[in-house]
C-alpha cells in the first residue's frame, strides 16, 4: 500500500485495516507514528535507574513492547492505543531488565530485608511506620537507613512494575498501572472491576502524604524528581527515598493480603 494512500486514512481506519490485513506497510506506519512513545517511556524509566543502565538500551527493550502492542491492540475495546502501548512498552523494558539481572544480589537482598521489616512493622502498628521506627527494627540509625534507601532506589522501579494479578493476557495489573490522578485516588470514586486494582489504589491513598504526592506527581503529572523536590521543598535524593519507601509499603501491604494478614 502506497504512502499517499496511508496518509489519507484516519488512525481508526489504519487500525481496522491492519487488524484485517496485517499489511506490513501499515505496521511500519504505526511503528513510525508511535516510536516517540518508546523514548518517552524509556526516559521515565531511566530516571530511577543506576548510571550503568543506558538510555539507548532501554529504548531498544521498549521497541519490542511497541511491536507487541501493535500486534495485540484491539480498537474495538475502546481503549486508546497510547494508553495500551505505554503499559506494554514499560513491561517489555522491565522484563528485559529482570532477565539481565542488572540489580546486584546484595542490593536485592537488602531491599527484601527492608520490605519484610516494613511489612511486619506496619501490620503490627496498623499504620505507616516512621523512618525511625523502621531503622530501629533493622538495628540501624536513621542516617544509615536513609543511605540504604538511596542505594536500593533502582529496585523500587522494578518492584513498581511487578504484576500483581493476572487474568487473561490483557488483565495484568501492576502498581504503576494503578496510580491514577489525584481525583481518582478516592476509593469512593473507583469504578474498576478488578478488586486488586481497587486495593492498590486504596493503599496508595493510605500512604503518608509526601509519599503519595511523589507517586502522583511522578507518574501522573510527569514531573522529574528534581521538579518534585522543588514542589515539596526537599532534595532530589529525598524524593528518591520517598518514592522507594512508598513502593515498599505498597508491596508489603499486598504481600500481607496474600498471606491473609490484612
Amino acid at each position: 500500500m502506497g504512502d499517499n494512500v496511508l496518509a489519507e486514512l484516519t488512525e481508526e481506519e489504519l487500525w481496522r485495516r491492519y487488524r484485517k490485513t496485517h499489511d506490513p506497510d501499515i505496521r511500519d506506519a504505526l511503528i513510525k507514528q508511535y516510536a516517540p512513545l518508546v523514548k518517552y517511556v524509556a526516559g521515565k524509566v531511566a530516571i530511577g535507574m543506576p548510571h550503568n543502565v543506558e538510555f539507548d538500551d532501554l529504548v531498544g527493550y521498549g521497541v519490542f513492547g511497541l511491536f507487541d502492542a501493535i500486534e495485540k491492540f484491539d480498537p474495538d475495546k475502546h481503549v486508546k492505543f497510547k494508553t495500551y502501548a505505554v503499559t506494554r512498552i514499560r513491561g517489555a523494558i522491565f522484563d528485559e531488565l529482570r532477565s539481565i539481572d542488572w540489580v546486584p544480589r546484595s542490593i536485592r537482598q537488602k531491599a527484601r530485608e527492608i520490605e519484610d521489616a516494613v511489612r511486619r512493622l506496619e501490620a503490627s502498628l496498623g499504620r505507616s511506620a516512621s523512618d525511625r521506627e523502621i531503622a530501629q527494627s533493622l538495628g540501624m540509625t536513621v542516617r544509615e537507613f536513609e543511605k540504604l534507601m538511596l542505594k536500593i532506589s533502582g529496585t523500587s522501579m522494578l518492584s513498581l512494575n511487578d504484576v500483581w494479578y493476572t487474568g487473561d493476557d490483557n488483565d495484568k495489573v501492576s502498581i504503576a498501572d494503578s496510580i491514577e490522578s489525584p481525583q481518582s485516588l478516592n476509593p469512593d470514586t473507583i469504578v474498576e472491576k478488578d478488586e486488586i486494582r481497587q486495593v492498590i489504589i486504596r493503599f496508595i491513598n493510605e500512604l503518608p502524604e509526601k509519599e503519595k504526592k511523589v507517586l502522583v506527581l511522578y507518574y501522573y503529572e510527569d514531573l522529574t524528581l528534581k521538579e518534585i523536590g522543588q514542589i515539596l521543598e526537599v532534595t532530589e535524593s529525598r524524593v528518591s527515598q520517598l518514592h522507594t519507601k512508598a513502593i515498599m509499603r505498597l508491596r508489603g501491604k499486598l504481600t500481607n493480603i496474600r498471606k491473609g494478614i490484612v
